[in-house]
């Protein structure tokens, strides 16, 4: 198929690259990830080179990294192994098109498919996960995206009128508290954006946003740019009703985390939720100078729609 072949990347044989003139995609059925989103050379997402070649027989510290999806809510969803660390069928479907297929779970009483197909000419990339229930019961998971960019960059929010949260987000910790009141000055809000500058304080942070993007600038001056759907008339099942997470390790990943809403999947009903990626040439403010967020928000509308 046109701009799509197999390859050993990572340590892991027969994975599928999708690539046009200057974008790759690499996704693998090892935990069913991407392992590769770049333009023109630095990969957008981070891989702990420990990890290479791993197979997954049990949770290595945090997971394995990657371009990372899953189902939840968090706290509340059964263990679910198979789906977060297992093998997936991997197959091409098209010009620029693979897809991943889970093993069936009994636990969760699904199957996932995740569909990635990269843009002709441009560095889209659509990644959609479809939920299908094995069951004989009907089940209420949603998605939950678990995708690692590489560390040290900027999170870039835009807000909406009528949060829930007093200051726009939430913070996580320490134990089970979630703060509704975090202090942070490694976050801020300016301009009509909520800015995560650095590795916060705690982790682990929630927004409620309902722009339907985001965005993160990392250190190679690649903007990554993810649109999914919301929905103001739907219930979300994070415990703090949240359609965005980000979660920091220190400087070497974020997790940039589009969250769905909670899906009513009856007996061989399935729900889908589409991310669309986009990688941006932006300057990283080496200096620590401010972004120009106007700047950004005509970047995006022009070029990642």
């Amino acid at each position: 198929m046109t701009g799509t072949s197999r390859i050993t990347y990572f340590g892991y044989e027969d994975c599928i690259l999708l690539e046009n003139a200057h974008t790759r995609a690499v996704v693998t059925g090892s935990a069913g990830r991407i392992l590769e989103y770049s333009r023109k050379g630095p990969n957008a997402i981070y891989l702990d080179p420990a990890q290479e070649g791993m197979v997954f027989e049990e949770d290595p510290p945090f997971g394995p990294t990657g371009g990372r999806l899953d189902i939840g809510p968090e706290m509340t969803i059964p263990a679910h192994p198979d789906l977060w660390l297992g093998e997936w069928e991997a197959e091409i479907t098209g010009p620029r098109s693979a897809r991943l297929i889970s093993k069936k779970d009994e636990p969760t009483g699904v199957q996932l498919i995740r569909d990635i197909v990269l843009d002709e000419h441009s560095t889209h990339l659509s990644v959609t996960q479809t939920i299908k229930n094995i069951s004989n019961t009907q089940k209420h998971w949603g998605h939950w995206s678990r995708t690692f960019g590489t560390g040290g960059g900027i999170v870039l929010i835009p807000l909406t009128p009528n949060s829930r949260f007093p200051d726009n987000y939430v913070m996580y910790g320490p134990g089970p508290v979630i703060n509704y009141r975090p202090e942070d000055p490694n976050i801020r809000t300016r301009d009509g954006f909520l800015e995560v500058l650095n590795t916060p304080q705690r982790a682990k942070l929630g927004m409620d946003s309902m722009a339907g993007w985001f965005a993160y600038l990392d250190k190679n001056d690649l903007l990554w740019v993810k649109r999914y759907p919301v929905y103001r008339d739907r219930p979300y099942g994070e415990l703090a009703g949240l359609t965005i997470s980000i979660w920091y390790y220190q400087d070497l990943m974020c997790e940039l985390e589009p969250i769905g809403p909670t899906e009513n999947i009856p007996p061989g009903g399935e729900a889908s939720f589409t991310e669309d990626w986009w990688l941006l040439p932006y300057s990283y403010p080496h200096d620590g100078s401010d972004i120009d967020l106007e700047e950004i928000s005509a970047l995006v509308e022009r070029e990642a729609r």
